[in-house]
C-alpha cells in the first residue's frame, strides 16, 4: 500500500459524517484503491455496499451516507478503480479510462472480500449509473452476499448523444484497439467549471454546487471526459447485460429507479433488464435528471420510498418504541 495515508476530503457544505475513516485495499491485480467506513450510533441494521457512478469520488455520497446511517445502516463506500483518489489508468488524471469490465468485478469482489468480516450482514448493494452497471454485472456474474440491491439510473443502456448504436459499438471497439483507446471519445473539459445548466444532472442547484466545491477543494479527485477505452468498456458491458442468463439467475431482490428525464442512460434498457430479474422491480422519477441522488427533496424521497420499501423486508428496522407488556 502507499505510504501515504488514505483521506477524506471535507468541505464546510458537505462535512465527513460521523465515524468516517478512510483506508487503501487491494484491487485484483494489486491496485491501490480507496474505501471509506460508516458506522451508525448503536447496533447496526446491516451494510449498504455504496458504489458511485463514472467520475464520481466518495465524497459525493456523503449526504447519502448521513440518510443511511440515519436509518440504522453502516456503510462501505468506495472509488472505483480510476476515479477519486484511487489508482488511475493513465498519466494523464482528468482522462475517464477503462480496459473491458472484468478488472472492476474483481475489484468489486477484492472489496467485499476485504471488509466482509468487518461489514455487519445483512448487506446491501446501492448503486448509481456506472456502479449501478457494475454491480448488476457483479450479481449477473453470481455475486451472492447481497440480501436486496437498489440502483439509482444504472448505466444498463448507454445514450450515445446522437451516434446509432449500431455504429458506436464497433466504432468503440475498433479505436480501442487501434491506439486510441487513450484519446478522449470528444473534446475534453476542465470538471472544476462545469455549470450546473451546462450539466443539466439535476434541478437542485445547490447540490449541484456543494458538489463543485468538494472538487475544487481538492482537485485529485476529478474527472473529466471519457476516453475510447471507456467507451468500448461501457458499451460492451451493456450489451452484456442485455443477453446474459446470468441476469435470470439474480434471486435477490432488485429494485431499479430510473429517472425520468435521464439524458446519459437508457430507461427502456434499464426496465427490460428489472423485468427479467426474479425478483425485479422498475420504479421511475417523475421529472427527475439522471443525478436522482442529488436531485431536490420530493424527488430523492421516491428514491428512498423504493429503497425502504426494498430493504425493510431484509433488514427490520428496530422498533423506535418498545411496546408496553401488560397482563
Amino acid at each position: 500500500m502507499t505510504e501515504e495515508p488514505a483521506r477524506l476530503v471535507s468541505t464546510p457544505e458537505a462535512p465527513v459524517p460521523a465515524s468516517g475513516k478512510a483506508e487503501w485495499f487491494r484491487g485484483a491485480d494489486g491496485a491501490t484503491l480507496r474505501a471509506a467506513t460508516f458506522f451508525p450510533d448503536g447496533p447496526a441494521r446491516g451494510t449498504v455496499v455504496l458504489s458511485p457512478g463514472r467520475s464520481e469520488p466518495l465524497e459525493k455520497y456523503f449526504e447519502v451516507v448521513d440518510d443511511l446511517l440515519a436509518r440504522g445502516f453502516a456503510v462501505l463506500l468506495h472509488d472505483w478503480r480510476g476515479q477519486g483518489l484511487s489508482a488511475r489508468a493513465l498519466p494523464d488524471r482528468l482522462r475517464g479510462h477503462a480496459r473491458g469490465f472484468k478488472t472492476f468485478i474483481a475489484d468489486y469482489k477484492a472489496l467485499l472480500d476485504a471488509f466482509e468480516t468487518r461489514m455487519p450482514k445483512p448487506w446491501v448493494a446501492v448503486s448509481h449509473s456506472m456502479g449501478g452497471c457494475l454491480t448488476m454485472l457483479a450479481l449477473a456474474h453470481g455475486e451472492t452476499r447481497f440480501s436486496a440491491t437498489v440502483l439509482s439510473a444504472p448505466m444498463l443502456g448507454l445514450n450515445t448523444a446522437g451516434v446509432p448504436p449500431w455504429l458506436a459499438k464497433p466504432l468503440a471497439w475498433t479505436m480501442s484497439r487501434i491506439g486510441r483507446a487513450g484519446d478522449y471519445v470528444s473534446a475534453p473539459y476542465d470538471p472544476l467549471v462545469q455549470t450546473f445548466q451546462g450539466d443539466g444532472l439535476t434541478h437542485d442547484e445547490t447540490r449541484y454546487d456543494r458538489y463543485q466545491n468538494q472538487l475544487r477543494a481538492d482537485p485529485e479527485i476529478a474527472l473529466g471526459g471519457m476516453t475510447w477505452g471507456w467507451a468500448d468498456f461501457a458499451i460492451s458491458a451493456c450489451a452484456w447485460l442485455r443477453t446474459s442468463k446470468g441476469v435470470e439467475a439474480i434471486a435477490t431482490p432488485v429494485t431499479i429507479v430510473g429517472a425520468e428525464l435521464d439524458n446519459r442512460v437508457l430507461n427502456s434498457d434499464a426496465q427490460a433488464i428489472a423485468g427479467r430479474i426474479r425478483k425485479g422491480r422498475y420504479v421511475e422519477v417523475p421529472g427527475a435528471f439522471h443525478e436522482v441522488l442529488i436531485e431536490t427533496d420530493p424527488r430523492r424521497a421516491i428514491f428512498w420510498k423504493a429503497f425502504d420499501e426494498t430493504v425493510d423486508p431484509v433488514a427490520p428496522r428496530e422498533p423506535l418504541i418498545s411496546p408496553n407488556v401488560s397482563d
